[in-house]
């Protein structure tokens, strides 16, 4: 894993709605989760990434109350998590293998699931209503699971978790095996969601959480290795990247650009990296802007610019052969 920047406290003026203190969770012999402390703050849509055996899915299924720590203490929404009575309602939780009921229609499992989250009998069928409509679902209700596809079954399995507007919704790859399409769909369907609940998401798919979250926690062997602003983890707001076609490449010119720090150029992949540091008017926009006209200028030929180094370089590093590089620094 590479090295990363200091763990970046919670933002401000939002209250904690889950905390892990210490937090070490065994199997036998081997620690999936080592020492963890982690806080996240509500209303807002929240990333656990890592490698595989990096200790994501335990660490979602800590929070969900699924399994208990071996040491240290766990804390959804002020309560312990496996507290269930204490959380009905409040707590929308779609585990990575969940299955459904083959043989009930959506309406029979979504009302039975609505009973069980403490929704009274006269509501359910209203609340049911209200999230197979918040899926696009409104016609599935009287179809039977076993008869829907992939794509339907997950995003039922996502209604159910947002039965009754819970205030904390996990979700556990949640477009994992859908096609395009439909793993857009979901994508857009949290979108909406995010002002409603705070959104915690554990997936493998590492845009997909650059795309949806605010924050994340990146996970190795079981520890924290940073947490953050996804534009923090990415270096978005102090640093872009810029590739180019083959032809001039006016690096002098982009290194006197007033605010940049430094400038990186990577001479067989054609990219160069520019270095600010954010301050009154220079921020990424203002660095953007001016990179992009001494290129013009300077009959450079833009291929793509990008606002940092993206969140998959900050979970697996730079490529273990980089191409060589010349930096050049303002004098």
């Amino acid at each position: 894993m590479p090295a990363f920047p200091p763990h970046a406290p919670p933002r401000k003026n939002n209250r904690a709605i889950v905390r892990l203190s210490g937090v070490t969770k065994r199997f036998g012999t081997k620690t999936a989760v080592d020492s963890l402390d982690l806080t996240i703050t509500e209303k807002c849509t929240f990333g656990l990434i890592g490698p595989n055996g990096a200790g994501k899915t335990t660490t979602f299924a800590l929070i969900a109350g699924f399994v208990r720590p071996t040491n240290g203490a766990v804390e959804v929404m002020g309560q312990e998590p496996h507290r269930v009575s204490a959380l009905r309602g409040r707590l929308g939780v779609l585990p990575q293998d969940a299955l459904l009921p083959p043989h009930e229609t959506v309406e029979e499992f979504l009302t039975w699931m609505a009973l069980l989250q403490g929704i009274a009998e006269d509501d359910a069928h209203r609340t049911v209503h209200a999230s197979l409509e918040s899926i696009g679902g409104l016609s599935w209700k009287r179809v039977r699971c076993s008869a829907l596809s992939h794509g339907m079954a997950k995003r039922v399995q996502i209604a159910q978790a947002l039965l009754g507007n819970p205030a904390l919704v996990l979700l556990d790859e949640p477009t994992a095996g859908l096609d395009p399409r439909s793993a857009y769909e979901i994508r857009e369907l949290l979108r909406a969601r995010k002002a409603h609940s705070t959104i915690i998401l554990s997936s493998h798919n590492i845009h997909e959480i650059e795309d949806l979250c605010d924050s994340a926690a990146i996970l190795d062997q079981g520890r924290l290795a940073s947490v953050g602003e996804i534009q923090s983890l990415t270096g978005a707001s102090e640093q872009i990247i810029v590739t180019l076609n083959p032809g001039p490449a006016p690096i002098e010119h982009v290194n006197s650009i007033n605010g940049v720090d430094r400038v990186e150029w990577q001479p067989e992949a054609l990219r160069l990296t520019v270095f600010f540091s954010p301050r009154d008017h220079i921020n990424v926009e203002f660095i953007m802007a001016e990179v992009m006209q001494v290129l013009l200028q300077h009959h450079a030929r833009l291929r793509e610019i990008s606002a940092g180094s993206g969140l998959e370089r900050a979970v697996v590093g730079p490529p273990t052969a980089p191409n060589k590089a010349t930096t050049l620094r303002q004098r």
